[in-house]
């Protein structure tokens, strides 16, 4: 039997004011973007990308806001938000589509964002689409890694349970998670916690009555914080949580470092390579790595094909025709990269 790890990293590094905290998952999207930026501006020092270097700054603003966060948002309410919720949470409050604070970005939508905004740019300023696409799905995953390691971070996005797995997680986001088994068992859970930490059961007892604060809600938020705080919390919960895989570090590496390093190889190694041809691969390789993944990964959407497709590997399949129309174009117009 291996002692399983009870996840109780905070999402907050440090509060800033009263609702405002700066979060790991801000800090990871700057820092995928501060370091896209640097390996950006290496890759046209050198000459190998199609941009100078001083133009660099204003498209990866630009590429920050139209293409990821846009792209990103949107992606996750037509992906995922309208089919689980309906076009009637939209069409009734608009405002959603906005609220990043409260989570959901789709990485395909992002993508789809990305492709759009590098077009038009493209086209705007007279540069080599296929080329400007290269830089940026070389230092792409970067970002990508820095996100999935923000999500297990925040505990969320978590594993399908895992047996016999001596680094499985157990993620007491679970509790509150419909569609996780532990979400049944969250009242015993909070009961246990109370007995177990007698100033967790006054602080909540102190709120319900004097703030009137009541609801699940309430209840489960409150047992969430509490165990990143508390030891005692966290070995009273414990038993009501699945052990799971930490996918979200398979995803950090296979999205992420995987591709990076072999595509930071063949753009240093083989510089006239033809425009087009690393977008392609970056496509290729990211779908396989994340239908790889997802079979590791607690699905967050209705399955496609129940228990044999995810929404996630569903919308993976698409990339490949993404990855064979820029492997294709490169290899007739044999173009070279800058």
């Amino acid at each position: 039997m291996f002692a399983t790890y009870v996840h109780h990293l905070d999402p907050i590094i440090f509060e800033i004011g009263k609702g405002l905290a700066l979060r790991w998952y801000g800090l990871s999207y700057l820092l995928g973007f501060l370091l896209g930026f640097f390996l950006l501006k290496h890759l046209a020092q050198k000459g190998l990308w199609v941009m100078t270097g001083d133009k660099v700054a204003d498209f990866i603003a630009a590429v920050a806001f139209f293409g990821v966060f846009l792209g990103g948002r949107l992606g996750y309410v037509l992906f995922y938000m309208i089919p689980s919720e309906g076009w009637e949470s939209v069409i009734a409050n608009p405002a959603v589509i906005f609220r990043v604070w409260e989570g959901g970005m789709a990485s395909h939508g992002g993508f789809l964002g990305l492709i759009l905004f590098t077009y038009y740019y493209a086209k705007k300023h007279q540069l080599s689409w296929a080329g400007l696409a290269d830089g940026l799905c070389v230092v792409g995953p970067i970002g990508l890694m820095c996100g999935r390691v923000a999500n297990f971070i925040n505990g969320e996005l978590y594993g399908r349970i895992a047996s016999n797995v001596p680094w499985a997680v157990k993620f007491p986001t679970a509790l509150h998670d419909a569609r996780a088994p532990e979400s049944a068992r969250w009242n015993e859970a909070f009961t246990s916690a109370m007995e177990a930490d007698s100033s967790f059961a006054e602080r909540v007892q102190t709120l319900a009555q004097k703030e009137n604060l009541h609801g699940d809600a309430f209840f489960s938020s409150e047992l969430l914080n509490a165990s990143r705080n508390s030891e005692l919390i966290r070995d009273a919960i414990a038993p009501f949580l699945q052990e799971r895989h930490p996918s979200q570090l398979y995803q950090a590496f296979m999205e992420g470092a995987f591709i990076f390093t072999i595509l930071w190889f063949i753009r240093i190694k083989y510089p006239n390579a033809p425009k087009g041809l690393l977008t392609g691969l970056f496509f290729a390789l990211y779908a396989t790595g994340r239908i790889i993944t997802e079979c590791f990964r607690e699905p967050d959407a209705a399955w496609v094909i129940e228990g044999l497709l995810t929404r996630g590997q569903f919308l993976s399949l698409f990339m490949y025709l993404f990855a064979a129309g820029f492997i294709v174009y490169s290899l007739r117009t044999k173009e070279k990269a800058v």
